[in-house]
């Protein structure tokens, strides 16, 4: 294998908090990618979508999820939304997604783990570029493997979506070995394919290793669990607080970033019983397991490349999807409203139980809020709080690492970054005789090799959309839109600069630059087919 070609590994955690690694601020063990991370250039201010396959799909595309086919999850698409360009719900063909590119340039393209964008065989990573791949083709699915035995007109709208559906390369699985564990039979999966010399033929490669954790529901390894016995009893608040002290000391977080206060429907720690303070701390001792477990398997992947001396020629970026997972699930209207009941009656939540296959818990939004400090709210949310995601990339020929970066960037950015690192020129308007969509991402790689002081330019614009939350960031101002009940339904200005927490509503202080940036909203809109519900005034507004 050429040294001068680089593979590529590609990690992508699911729902994991902005400060959950070591290297972040966090106090789970993830020394794995603590090292890289340290090794590498670490990013505080990497922006994704706020939800998980939109941003997935802006990731494999290097455009705007609006135009890729994910403007609103398969999920949730709502009926004016149906049928128009962009949320057909799966990666469209107006993309050329990067393994395709990479495919078509020679290398061993190979991934591993949750897909989500297509659930169809049509729509199987093998048709969009993927030698090899095993993928978790919906959004979610019970980490052991386990199916509740409940009749199907009990079944809820959440556990219905996140049924395990399984691929192998061009096929659907129908069986999955006893002791499967997602983030270990992923990993699994992932280095046998490497291993296949025959398949790999001294290709450089493409290794995309996208894990369901520490997606809900949280299971994790009995031992792993017991790693974290008592180190939450304290309660959210008080790891919150730890957390920024230490995000703090890292260089992450500014000594006088405001911070946002907690917003929360359920109740605060110091009004929970004991029992339930027990359960909230069990869930939280079972998410930290996953984390855990999933820093182990990305070890043993550095383990394999340091074996065959690749280490040291592989780019390596990591990303979680989104912000961490705030949502009480069973107050969302499209999940129920009988979750609750279906849980209490086919699972086992008690206590010692916790955490196993048969169990099905999520830890909420108290927890979810000590992750994304000092930002504001979680996932769904175009608040930071949901758009801004713990990052990293590590390459030794990059001059610009061991290193901290404050500057902005967006998942739409890692696409034509690795093309550009590899010297492989994106098709542009057309690709197999399909028309594509334009590229909204930018190559970094004049940042990372030192030969520019900044990533994107002063007056840089990136827009925001998902369920009707909104937001136009444009240099460091940054308009925003949340509907009641998590926010005022109406938009408000943030100055980001002095205002990391959107504490400080500008709205009133600077309308002149809050009508300025609602403009370049329309054009975001307009140039990215956004099929925009405007909820404060009831009218649908197809710009598309």
């Amino acid at each position: 294998m050429s040294k001068q070609q680089p593979n590529i590994l590609l990690i992508v955690a699911d729902d994991l908090g902005f400060s959950d690694l070591g290297a972040f601020g966090g106090e789970i063990q993830t020394p794995n990618l603590d090292a890289l991370a340290l090794d590498g250039l670490r990013f505080t201010n990497f922006h994704t979508a706020s939800t998980c396959s939109p941003t997935r799909s802006m990731l494999l595309s290097g455009t705007d999820h609006h135009l890729a086919g994910l403007g609103s999850m398969a999920e949730a698409i709502r009926p004016e939304q149906k049928g128009q360009p962009g949320y057909e719900g799966y990666l469209n063909d107006q993309v050329a997604a990067l393994p395709e590119l990479l495919h078509d340039a020679g290398y061993y393209t190979v991934m591993s783990g949750k897909w989500h964008l297509g659930l169809t065989p049509d729509r199987f990573p093998a048709q969009r570029g993927f030698d090899r791949s095993f993928a978790l083709l919906p959004g979610a699915a019970n980490h052991y493997a386990f199916e509740a035995d409940i009749p199907e007109e009990e079944i809820p709208g959440l556990l219905k979506v996140t049924r395990g559906l399984y691929a192998e390369n061009d096929e659907y699985i129908t069986s999955l070995p006893e002791d499967f564990y997602s983030s270990d039979y992923f990993t699994d999966r992932l280095l046998g394919y490497l291993q296949d010399e025959e398949s790999r033929k001294e290709r450089p490669f493409f290794a995309y290793l996208p894990f369901s954790a520490p997606h809900w529901p949280l299971q994790a390894h009995r031992k792993d669990i017991e790693k974290y016995h008592g180190q939450y009893d304290e309660g959210p608040e008080i790891l919150r607080q730890k957390r920024l002290a230490r995000g703090k000391q890292l260089g992450l977080i500014t000594e006088d970033a405001t911070i946002h206060p907690v917003l929360a429907q359920t109740k605060f720690w110091d009004d929970l019983s004991e029992a339930e303070k027990q359960v909230s701390a069990r869930t939280m001792e079972v998410y930290a397991a996953m984390v855990d477990r999933l820093d182990q398997n990305v070890g043993r992947v550095i383990d394999y490349l340091k074996h065959i001396g690749q280490y040291d020629n592989t780019i390596i970026i990591f990303l979680s999807d989104n912000g961490a997972e705030g949502a009480q699930l069973e107050a969302l209207p499209v999940f129920g409203p009988d979750i609750s009941t279906v849980i209490a009656k086919y699972y086992d939540n008690d206590l010692d139980n916790i955490g196993n296959g048969n169990s099905y818990v999520w830890y909420g939004e108290h927890w979810a809020q000590a992750a994304t400090a000092p930002s504001r709210l979680y996932k769904a949310h175009t608040s930071e709080g949901g758009i801004r995601t713990p990052a990293f990339i590590k390459y030794d020929q990059y001059t610009r690492q061991s290193a901290v970066s404050h500057e902005f960037l967006t998942v739409m950015d890692l696409l034509p970054t690795v093309l550009d690192t590899l010297h492989i020129q994106h098709p542009g308007g057309r690709y197999k005789g399909r028309q594509l969509v334009p590229l909204r991402g930018k190559s970094i790689l004049p940042y990372l090799q030192r030969e520019q002081d900044d990533i994107h330019e002063v007056d840089h614009i990136t827009g925001w959309e998902l369920f009707g939350q909104k937001a136009l960031r444009k240099g460091d101002w940054k308009a925003l839109f949340i509907p009641a009940p998590r926010g005022p339904n109406q938009w408000q200005l943030y100055d980001l600069s002095k205002d990391a927490g959107e504490t400080n509503d500008l709205a009133e202080r600077y309308p002149e630059k809050l009508k300025e940036l609602l403009a370049d909203w329309q054009v975001y809109v307009r140039e990215n087919g956004v099929v925009e519900f405007i909820e404060e005034q009831g009218i649908l507004n197809k710009s598309a």
